[in-house]
């Protein structure tokens, strides 16, 4: 009989004729359509070092066994490999099951998220089907331009604080299944292996990078936060990314009180404010006239300050918008730096742009929405390292830096859609 698919490996014996009773009752398709969602998304192996191909080897037998495993009741998690990556303050620690365990995981997702996306906050954007960063970005700017003050909030390990106990009286509210409220419950206190290989226990908190993650998260911060909010401060729009989150505010007052009282339904919640990333900002520009000592904020990769725009006509004003942040900025300068670009004299010109363009094309398609100008600045240094490289390869252009930088601007005229920053940033004959 073939189970979970088609094809000779995913075929498996016969079914045992006698029937047989399964304290639960979970469709064998839902366990398969879940291993393609997983299996598209790829990820590294976890604690048993089986990588999806390993899996996909005995896919048939790996997914009967899985099914049957969840269905009896019997299917318990194994621990969660922890894998720290490195950022500018210390740490960030991501959690990475099994490809078995992923594959669990999204069975619950498929189930579970179609009900929660009925009862989600419309100003919640974070890990939601048709929303992204991109949206809360502009939503963020449309609010900044009504609205003088901003709350800007950032929840202190906020995936390592997630209280087990409330987050499974959420869970109860949307599932009466039995078996989702059983695993969701064991993946929450699945242990952690750490990269010493000592196993610790999980007590709160669920991991960065399992696949319930990120909807269980937005499912706790549903009750924590968006629904209080909109219950207790009905005039206060509010923008979330997960533990990212923006409230504006009419008044510098209001924001304050706002403050304190979020501060105190957060700890109700075994949730912390973040001390120094939670700030108040006014958002100055050139139609408020009023004083405050911080008049900028980051969110999601962007910085919102006052900046120097054209309307429609021409004509120039200061206007509080985004564009790509200075942090944001250092972290590509640092990832252009580690390709080596001026050194990489084993390339062709194309194959040069082949290793650059992935890269580049997902900054301009996420940074360049608005304001482009601070990213189109930064995008013209690769270009002098381009010239580096033509300099280091080529030994007419040897030692001249404005015949490299001629050679370049001709390749951008002859080559215009060899390397995606020349079509974002010139047209022919510019330069």
């Amino acid at each position: 009989m073939t189970l979970f698919g088609q094809g000779k490996e995913t075929t498996v014996k016969q079914d045992d004729p006698r029937p047989k009773i399964k304290p639960f009752e979970i469709p064998k398709r839902i366990v398969y359509e879940a291993w393609k969602r997983v299996a598209a998304k790829q990820g590294a192996p976890g604690v048993d070092n089986e990588s999806i191909l390993a899996f996909q080897e005995n896919l048939g037998g790996n997914l009967y066994k899985l099914w049957n495993r969840m269905s009896s009741g019997s299917y318990h998690p194994q621990p969660v490999k922890q894998v720290l990556i490195p950022k500018e303050a210390g740490v960030r620690k991501l959690g990475v099951p099994t490809v078995s365990d992923r594959t669990a995981q999204m069975a619950v997702k498929l189930v579970l998220e179609p009900r929660l996306e009925k009862i989600f906050h419309q100003s919640s954007y974070g890990y939601r089907p048709g929303r992204g960063a991109k949206d809360a970005v502009f939503k963020v700017r449309g609010n900044c331009w009504r609205y003088d003050w901003v709350l800007d909030m950032d929840i202190k390990a906020f995936f390592d604080s997630i209280d087990h106990d409330l987050m499974m009286r959420a869970v109860e509210k949307h599932a009466p299944e039995r078996w989702i409220r059983l695993y969701i419950r064991r993946w929450l206190e699945s242990p952690i292996k750490l990269e010493s290989g000592e196993l610790q226990s999980s007590t709160c908190g669920t991991p960065q990078g399992g696949v319930i993650s990120p909807l269980l998260a937005n499912l706790f911060m549903h009750y924590a936060f968006d629904h209080w909010v909109e219950r207790n401060n009905p005039g206060i729009p509010f923008v979330r990314y997960a533990d990212d989150i923006v409230c504006h505010c009419q008044t510098r007052n209001e924001a304050e009180r706002l403050l304190v009282n979020l501060k105190k339904r957060l700890e109700s919640c075994n949730l912390e404010l973040h001390p120094v990333k939670t700030k108040l900002v006014y958002c100055k520009d050139n139609r408020r006239t009023g004083t405050y000592s911080l008049t900028r904020f980051d969110f999601l990769g962007f910085s919102f300050h006052g900046r120097t725009v054209q309307d429609r006509y021409g004509n120039l004003f200061t206007g509080f918008n985004p564009a790509v942040s200075r942090k944001s900025l250092k972290r590509m300068n640092k990832i252009i730096r580690k390709l080596n670009i001026n050194r990489s004299t084993q390339l062709t010109m194309s194959e040069l742009a082949d290793r650059i363009n992935p890269i580049v094309r997902g900054w301009i398609e996420y940074y360049g929405i608005v304001c482009p100008e601070p990213l189109k600045r930064f995008l013209i240094r690769i270009d002098l390292r381009i010239g580096r490289w033509a300099r280091n390869k080529y030994k007419k252009l040897r030692g001249y830096k404005r015949r490299s930088w001629d050679w370049v601007k001709k390749c951008r005229a002859t080559f215009s859609n060899m390397f995606v920053h020349w079509k974002h940033l010139f047209s022919k004959g510019q330069g």
